[in-house]
């Protein structure tokens, strides 16, 4: 069981450079009053990052110190687990983490990761999403067990029933099936490599014995044949070099058509504008006798010989842009001969590559045929030796196959485990054994609250609720306030379980603002009877806006904002 004492913090959140302490053991019933932003809330938030470097409310860590005086916010837990006592002080600017067992510090690990492992493993033995369903009943952010994922539920019912080790278990047990698969596959493999191994070694030695000449012989064959191959290749890209050479040669009458183009097209296009210029001008003088602008005459000898002019020079256009389109035709034809040799020499060298490809191939096959014949040459000159290698093999094979047996059989015996640890196997076994009892609490506690369904986990951590009204319902069908006494009867019902299994049995029972709007419709006194007398063993603290509740509790913590800081009053 874990008995929580007392925790301390300041410059946490709205809390000054003074510490604020609360003793968790002093009273039976604490409620923690004040109005919004006093503090009352920080202790949830203060508890939960001393013991998991979180906060209860989502409020990024950096914004848990206080914003006044920026640095020295510390938090410290004491508590008792087995006997040991233990204490944990936890802070920001500067960083710090320490637990110390009977007063004495606890090894640190280099990783302050390594060391929550620790705290929460071997020492709490809960995880916050546990600690949170079982000790804490919050508002806001908190997601109470009816909300979570089916993994997550699972989860938190497996640390009340101590069967997480089961998982831990599973997970070690996966990892050496994992393990084994892996060396199975590689003497799998080591295997197959030995047995290839030996049949190459075996027909190494028939062939040295048989036809190590003969393959030596087909060798040289092969590597006079590629010889010639080289040479047809090679003689082959020496006429593709002169015909490319040739095309060269004839490029060169070619050369610049393109340019010329780009000029002749330029001067077509300034001609053609110049006609233009000119038909308008022909087409004004022939159509009119005075300017259409300002409606005076126009002199008729004047308006004549412009229409000589323009006459004279549009023949003279036309006789030099007829000439301009020989010589464009004349360079096009130029041009498509140029492009029409780049694209043959293209092809030519195109083709010189491919052979190059092949002689290197060719040579590649030449060394490694030379390689061979004088492996084989000095192999057959010391065949004496490779009797011997062949026996290694084979004992090499042997051992192999007797280590992959063992490794099947160990392998089989995890296979046995692991199909016994995964969450249909044992764990499921168990959880079927306790489901009755869970779902027997969580309606007993429903009925103490005037809330008369029938409410029901399966194996799958599913619910089905009946009523005398209504078949079937589920969670999300009921209201805030319906939904908060299933919250309560749950959280009751997962300290009952961890009572009973002495798995994340504590003292401490923290309820956030349950009191100030989901119950209105039940009574505080019949929900004090259960706390106070159902609910054994428990030191309780209820966070609320209410103040008429102060003769309902053995003490009443107040905070208020003194000077701008939290302060219990």
């Amino acid at each position: 069981m874990i008995t929580f004492k007392k925790i301390k913090y300041k410059n946490f959140l709205s809390t000054g450079n003074s510490w604020t302490e609360i003793d968790f053991q002093e009273h039976n019933t604490n409620l923690i009053i004040g109005t919004n932003g006093a503090g009352k809330s920080s202790m949830l938030d203060a508890l939960t990052f001393v013991l998991f470097n979180k906060p209860f409310r989502k409020i990024n860590k950096p914004q848990l110190i206080n914003t006044t005086n920026e640095r020295e916010c510390l938090v410290e837990i004491e508590f008792t687990v087995n006997s040991r006592d233990y204490l944990v002080r936890r802070g920001i600017k500067p960083n710090v983490f320490d637990i110390e067992v009977n007063g004495n510090p606890l090894h640190k690990e280099a990783d302050d990761r390594a060391n929550q492992r620790i705290l929460e493993e071997n020492i709490l033995k809960v995880n916050y999403k546990s600690f949170t369903q079982i000790v804490i009943l919050g508002s806001s952010t908190f997601v109470p067990f009816m909300q979570l994922t089916t993994a997550n539920r699972r989860e938190v019912i497996e640390d009340l029933l101590d069967i997480r080790i089961f998982s831990a278990m599973n997970n070690l047990i996966k990892d050496k099936i994992r393990v084994m698969k892996e060396q199975s596959k590689s003497l799998d493999l080591k295997k197959e490599n030995v047995k290839d191994k030996i049949e190459m070694q075996e027909n190494f030695i028939n062939e040295l014995e048989e036809r190590g000449n003969a393959n030596i012989n087909a060798n040289n064959k092969k590597i006079t044949t590629l010889d010639k191959e080289v040479v047809a290749y090679m003689k082959e890209n020496s006429s593709l070099e002169e015909s490319i050479f040739g095309y060269i040669k004839e490029q060169e009458s070619v050369t610049g058509a393109g340019d010329k183009l780009v000029k002749l097209n330029n001067l077509r296009g300034k001609l053609s504008q110049k006609v233009s210029t000119i038909t308008k001008e022909h087409k004004f003088f022939t159509e009119n006798t005075e300017c259409p602008t300002c409606g005076q005459n126009i002199e008729e000898e004047f308006r004549l010989n412009r229409i000589s002019d323009a006459q004279n020079t549009a023949k003279e256009l036309k006789d030099g842009y007829e000439e301009l389109e020989k010589t464009i035709k004349f360079e096009q034809e130029r041009e498509r001969q140029f492009n029409s040799l780049s694209k043959e020499i293209t092809k030519l060298n195109n083709d010189i590559s491919k052979n190059n490809t092949r002689i290197s191939g060719c040579q590649r096959q030449i060394r490694d045929l030379e390689s061979e014949v004088q492996r084989i040459t000095e192999q057959v000159a010391n065949r004496n030796t490779e009797h011997e290698k062949l026996a290694e093999f084979k004992v090499i094979l042997q051992n192999t196959i007797d280590s992959l047996s063992e490794k099947r059989t160990e392998m089989l015996n995890y296979d046995f485990a692991y199909s016994l640890l995964k969450d249909d196997g044992v764990k499921t076994k168990i959880i079927k054994k306790y489901l009755p009892f869970i779902n027997q609490q969580v309606n007993r506690y429903l009925q103490m609250m005037d809330f008369y369904i029938n409410f029901n986990l399966d194996g799958e951590f599913n619910e089905t609720v009946k009523s005398p009204i209504h078949e079937d319902f589920s969670y999300s069908s009921f209201s805030e306030g319906e939904k908060m006494r299933i919250d309560l009867a749950l959280l009751f019902t997962w300290r009952e379980v961890a009572r009973v299994k002495n798995s994340v049995n504590t003292n401490l029972l923290i309820m956030d603002e349950v009191f100030d709007s989901s119950l209105d419709g039940f009574g505080t006194e019949e929900f004090l009877k259960i706390i106070r007398y159902v609910i054994k063993g428990a030191n309780i603290f209820v966070i609320s806006h209410k103040s008429d509740l102060h003769d309902k509790f053995d003490n009443v913590i107040k905070f208020d904002k003194i000077k701008g800081f939290s302060r219990r009053v």
